[in-house]
């Protein structure tokens, strides 16, 4: 498969306007700025893509749910923010195409009826936001946003929103309350942010991947875009793949591809030629899978199946040597520390699942400790604010549910079984 998403990033001086202009850059926004607002939305819609950011959404579907009433103000946010140990994808596209994401935005904007929107990168990401300031200032120098772009009528203002590095932040509505200069912390839904999300007005949020598809689709038709993957979830995927595997990286493949053809070819197969042990296949919330699991298709539907999901695309390799309880921990101490502390069940939940999972990994695990960990998931999963909790337990749970006799073993005999 030629490279959609990735296709710019090893060219000299990729994040320049004038190298992606002379690469066909800007070509979509051109033609999408002739067609009608609601053509441009039914074309993603048709298209079939999904969101790339975790929960697979539709775009197209969630693009629509913005009212038509053309007095209201509306607005695009970028999720950009990127937080997930593994994940890694979306930085590649600010730091080294970021006119790619420019000119989707400035599609979806017209799209939706929007006249400003955000960024919103990570804090941390202080070379992205660099990359993504000189590009808006090249962007308006050339008249693609601003007043009146390209005599179109249309005029869209973009802005950088560095956050503070929480990754709860990567969730829409913790997101907009960080923009908007509060803690950030998520909203209860309804409403959605469809409705009410930025200043109460209508928003549309998607992450940088899916932002990145679109000019793609306008250019080369929803059939092309079709062709690529399974039915219900086409089109490009990057993979990003880490942890004991020979030659890490990024993956632009299509969405489908197994999960053993990622691994074992595109990547490389295990370091040092050991055994594969599990492989998370879609950032750390996603429940790990094993050996057996290696042909499942990465898709959303696929993974779901195997009670797993895509999530981010990241996949994180673990060979034979991995401890299971040492990883569950550290995922653990993750999600802990990130938790925002507006619920009990996160807060408080995490906090104690992190303690167990320390001492049985330390060798002063207790009698009953797995059977505690056990009970922690199932008062935090379901029970919580948002879905950071519902995603530390489907890990753990994973991990357990898979390599339950390594839990036992630190338990009885205070000590790792593979390690």
């Amino acid at each position: 498969m030629d490279k959609i998403l990735l296709c710019n990033i090893d060219k000299p001086d990729s994040h320049l306007i004038d190298t992606y202009i002379k690469g066909g850059g800007y070509k979509s926004l051109k033609k999408a700025l002739k067609m009608k607002p609601e053509n441009i939305v039914q074309t993603v819609k048709d298209s079939g893509l999904r969101g790339r950011g975790g929960a697979g959404f539709p775009a197209g579907l969630k693009w629509s749910f913005i009212p038509k009433d053309p007095t209201l103000r509306k607005y695009l946010c970028c999720n950009a923010d990127e937080g997930e140990p593994g994940t890694f994808k979306d930085r590649a596209i600010i730091d080294k195409d970021p006119h790619l994401l420019l000119e989707g935005m400035i599609i979806t904007s017209h799209a939706i009826g929007a006249a400003d929107a955000y960024i919103y990168i990570r804090g941390e990401f202080a070379f992205g936001a660099k990359r993504l300031d000189e590009a808006i200032t090249e962007a308006y120098e050339k008249g693609f946003l601003g007043k009146d772009i390209l005599g179109s009528g249309f005029s869209l203002d973009i802005y950088v929103h560095r956050g503070f590095g929480a990754y709860i932040c990567g969730e829409e509505t913790a997101l907009i309350e960080s923009i908007e200069g509060f803690r950030g912390q998520p909203r209860k839904k309804p409403p959605f942010p469809a409705l009410a999300g930025l200043y109460a007005k209508p928003t549309v949020i998607n992450n940088v991947e899916t932002l990145a598809c679109v000019p793609a689709i306008i250019e080369r038709g929803v059939e092309w875009f079709k062709s690529m993957g399974p039915e219900k979830s086409p089109g490009p995927k990057i993979f990003g793949v880490s942890g004991h595997v020979k030659k890490p990286g990024l993956y632009e493949l299509p969405m489908g591809t197994p999960l053993r053809e990622i691994v074992y070819e595109h990547a490389g197969g295990i370091k040092d030629d050991r055994k594969l042990k599990a492989v998370i296949p879609g950032g750390v919330s996603a429940p790990m899978l094993t050996e057996k699991d290696l042909d499942t298709p990465m898709d959303f539907d696929s993974l779901a199946a195997k009670k797993s999901m895509l999530g981010s695309g990241a996949v994180i390799v673990m060979d034979e040597t991995t401890c299971m309880v040492k990883v569950s921990y550290i995922i653990s101490r993750f999600f802990s520390h990130e938790s925002c502390g507006k619920c009990t069940p996160c807060r408080e939940g995490m906090h104690w699942t992190t303690n167990v999972l320390k001492r049985l990994e330390e060798g002063d695990g207790r009698p009953g400790d797995v059977e505690l960990l056990e009970s922690l998931c199932t008062n935090i999963f379901g029970r919580t604010f948002c879905p950071l909790g519902d995603g530390a337990v489907m890990a753990l749970r994973g991990a357990m549910s898979n390599f339950k006799e390594e839990f036992d073993y630190h338990e009885k005999h205070k000590k790792c079984q593979v390690s």
